[in-house]
């Protein structure tokens, strides 16, 4: 009977550790950010000039969540995963996203392929956006 147990108790933290191996948290920093806003016209104005932002970024796909841990915390509900789009310059990988207000927006992680592999993560909204550039951990 113990043999059995042993066997069932083995075959259960197996299962566990196999489960949480499948889950995907990527982790990212962050090491500048610009914003490129509409004008009271409708028509996009000129991107901000980069300010240095050293902040934590997390990708969890398990939770189907972005979270970019700024001085107010931004969290972006994934509520679609787009097709990935690779070209001869950008891979990109999109996801269509609420935010903590309930506005929709497009978070893209992107790379710049002729930019030495140069990663931006794009949070863009009908009348701004902003952006982050990259590195991964």
């Amino acid at each position: 009977m113990t043999k059995i147990k042993c066997f069932y108790i083995s075959l259960l933290f197996l299962g566990i550790g196999i489960q949480q191996s499948y889950s995907q948290s990527y982790k990212f920093r962050t090491s500048g950010v610009s914003v490129l806003e509409k004008n009271d016209k409708g028509k996009w104005g000129k991107w901000s000039d980069l300010k240095l932002a050293n902040l934590a970024v997390t990708l969890d796909t398990d939770k189907n969540r972005i979270v970019v841990y700024s001085q107010n915390i931004q969290l972006y509900e994934i509520l679609s995963y787009q097709p990935e789009s690779d070209s001869e310059t950008d891979l990109v990988y999109s996801f269509i996203c609420k935010d903590i207000d309930g506005l929709d927006c497009t978070v893209s992680i992107i790379t710049r392929k002729k930019q030495e592999n140069r990663k931006q993560l794009y949070i863009t909204y009908s009348d701004h956006v902003i952006v982050y550039n990259i590195f991964s951990m």
